[in-house]
């Protein structure tokens, strides 16, 4: 089952998941608001993909936060301080799979149909 990190009313998720559903492709939605996101769980991401594609500066949350929280997390170690307490600041969705792989960022339907395209129906 794949598990999707996000929150339940961001207008992404709900396509990601709408997309999913219709190819029958099982997931969870793991709520940053409600529960949350380590700082390991963001190290393993980073590991895997780059912090320019993680941290979503396009935000609001980005564009209210202090200059200072700003440039603390311009490097690895102060962004994954940044983005544990603003969790909205982690581009959605970030899809894994029951190993913990990131297999997509964000929502790109090609993307999507190549990566997911034979995990139809598990």
């Amino acid at each position: 089952m794949l598990k999707v990190y996000g929150i339940p009313n961001c207008d992404t998720i709900k396509k990601t998941q709408k997309w999913l559903d219709a190819r029958k492709i099982k997931n969870e939605l793991h709520n940053y608001r409600q529960d949350g996101i380590t700082a390991r769980k963001l190290e393993d991401w980073l590991e895997q993909q780059p912090l320019e594609k993680l941290l979503n500066k396009a935000s609001t949350t980005w564009k209210n936060l202090p200059e200072e929280e700003k440039a603390k997390a311009s490097a690895r170690e102060g962004a994954v301080d940044v983005m544990t307490e603003h969790p909205t600041l982690i581009k959605r969705p970030v899809i894994e799979d029951e190993k913990g792989n990131v297999l997509a960022v964000g929502f790109n339907e090609a993307q999507y149909e190549s990566v997911f395209g034979g995990k139809a129906g598990k």
